[in-house]
């Protein structure tokens, strides 16, 4: 547990492997045979400048506080930390490379990081990218920790850029009677110009969850818009905050059974949802207007089974929690990535990326 990023270099070099972890919300990422090194000691906002839209954070740092400092100013994270209510730290969430509903509009936390600290496999303290919006820092490296689960270095410090929070938001509940109708609403609302701020598939049903985020009287307007085309009703502020809240923090999921992250597109979400409910029990939440998905099955005995079916569709998937393979599905690792983990790892200190998987 060091308490000083000089401190955590020095546990890097201890070990032959190593693997750095966070407050444990995500259990499986990090469910390899490593020597933990926790980077909860590793916590608080090191620099914040408000007018320049950024702030610089040690990696053990919760979700929580961060939004917390950031509202007070008006301003936020759009991509919507996932967890942040369960103790989510932002390296933890860079490196698992979760992003919310919130992505849809601005992007996802790749869009949103600027720098990091971070030690390499060799236990070297290193900087990439800079702490302002602007800079020529040359190759964009912050990148590829974004869902990189330690594999590329050990997080120390992480700079991001925000935005000022909207005024209001407004949630829509629009109705689907199939996947295929959802489908459709998805791809057609993410090509107007009313600019979704998110739009989902609900869990345990295919109506769609519309938010708009802005000026209440031209929400308003919008929302006439949209419910002039597709059936629905508008959602109270009090229920839309429970609605989120709850897919932010995966309250919809089996308590004790894998949860696994897949990517789609929205084309395939009609055949994804026929083929995923041939397995008893199963709960799924598409985010990101069709491009993600959160799957929940009850228990660990249908994982393989879950890995077949992401195989079949040529789906890749990673599993957040509750046991089974990390990595399921159709993974193919990209030559890029493989020449940066032996660039900044050449003793393999860290756990490996997944195998290519010949399809």
């Amino acid at each position: 547990m060091p308490g000083s990023l000089a401190e955590l270099a020095e546990a890097v070099r201890s070990g032959p492997r190593v693997l750095a972890v966070g407050a444990g919300t995500k259990p499986s990422l990090s469910a390899v045979e490593a020597v933990k090194i926790s980077t909860t000691r590793l916590s608080g906002i090191t620099e914040y400048e408000p007018s320049e839209f950024t702030f610089t954070a040690l990696a053990g740092t919760s979700i929580r506080e961060i939004v917390m400092a950031l509202a007070e100013r008006g301003q936020y994270l759009p991509f919507d930390p996932m967890c942040r209510d369960s103790g989510a730290t932002l390296g933890g969430t860079v490196a698992a490379g979760l992003s919310g509903p919130g992505r849809f509009r601005f992007g996802g936390l790749r869009d949103f990081i600027l720098g990091v600290r971070f030690v390499d496999g060799t236990g070297r303290l290193l900087r990439m990218g800079g702490k302002v919006v602007k800079n020529a820092a040359g190759f964009d490296l912050p990148k590829f920790f974004v869902g990189s689960l330690g594999r590329f270095g050990v997080l120390g410090e992480l700079t991001f850029k925000v935005f000022p929070k909207p005024p209001s938001t407004l949630t829509l509940k629009l109705f689907a009677n199939t996947a295929q109708a959802a489908a459709e609403i998805l791809i057609a609302a993410a090509n107007t110009r009313w600019e979704p701020d998110a739009l989902d598939l609900l869990p345990g049903e295919t109506n769609v969850c519309l938010r708009l985020a802005g000026p209440p009287g031209a929400l308003q307007e919008i929302a006439r818009e949209i419910l002039a085309r597709w059936p629905g009703e508008k959602v109270s502020a009090t229920d839309a905050e429970t609605l989120w809240s709850e897919l932010r923090e995966f309250g919809w999921a089996h308590a004790g059974g894998p949860l696994v992250k897949a990517v789609l597109t929205p084309d395939l979400v009609p055949r994804f949802y026929r083929e995923l409910f041939s397995l008893e029990g199963a709960r799924v939440h598409v985010s990101a207007g069709g491009n993600v998905a959160f799957v929940s099955i009850p228990s660990v005995s249908r994982a393989a089974a879950l890995d077949e079916l992401l195989r079949r569709l040529g789906v890749p998937g990673i599993a957040l929690r509750g046991g089974g393979p990390l990595w399921c599905g159709a993974h193919k690792q990209s030559k890029l990535a493989a020449a940066v983990k032996n660039a900044l790892d050449p003793e393999h200190r860290f756990p490996e990326l997944p195998e290519t998987i010949e399809r």
